[in-house]
């Protein structure tokens, strides 16, 4: 069975890298990276000095996105609808899928079918000018914040089922110290701006708590 990535290829190829029609937002991007290649995830979350908030969870709400996208790319052929029935972070945590849309009510769904709906929805909020403007001086919409806070809670998902259902698959692929290199990169960002309910984080805690 092909996986994900070869079957949904739209769903994990981003059109919108945060596409930058100014240099204000791609020097938001770059200091993201220079900090994060810093070693220093603490500060690399970290809101730079004079800066629009707003502005700095964009860029990195897209950035998260890539890099969960590609990672969960490289172990969809060991998460099918077999292997992995339901979408759950272990044995006391399964998510069911709603989207006020194509699915009204949460919904029982195998793990890799949540996922490909999971960053489709994702794809559709970045896609979607008037909640992520790409344009500097077009405003952000009142909610942004809690659209924001949906889509980290959404991502921290998929982060869960990976270290649940597939972390052999990551360590045989000798993907383990960069899968918990961005995992703690994420979490530190929830952490630092509030982003994710701390009994959303618990399927990962114990992880969570050494990396404190």
């Amino acid at each position: 069975m092909p996986g994900l990535f070869q079957r949904n290829a739209r769903t994990f190829k981003p059109k919108k890298h945060v596409q930058q029609s100014t240099t204000k937002r791609e020097a938001l991007a770059k200091f993201a990276q220079a900090t994060l290649g810093s070693g220093n995830l603490r500060e690399a979350v970290t809101l730079p000095e004079g800066e629009d908030c707003n502005e700095w969870l964009a860029v990195n709400t897209v950035d998260f996105f890539n890099q969960i996208n590609m990672l969960y790319s490289t172990i969809s052929e060991f998460c099918t609808p077999e292997t992995c029935p339901t979408m759950t972070a272990g044995p006391k945590f399964e998510y069911l899928w709603a989207d006020g849309a194509a699915y009204k009510t949460p919904t029982r769904l195998p793990a890799p079918q949540y996922v490909e709906c999971l960053m489709g929805w994702v794809q559709t909020q970045l896609d979607n000018e008037s909640i992520f403007p790409s344009k500097i001086g077009v405003p952000f919409p009142k909610n942004f914040i809690q659209i924001v806070k949906t889509i980290f809670k959404r991502l921290f998902r998929v982060y869960a089922h990976i270290y649940h259902s597939h972390f052999e698959q990551i360590v045989d692929l000798g993907e383990e110290a960069h899968l918990n290199t961005i995992t703690k990169h994420f979490i530190y960002f929830v952490q630092e701006f509030d982003l994710v309910n701390e009994k959303e984080l618990v399927p990962l805690q114990d992880l969570i708590d050494r990396w404190q």
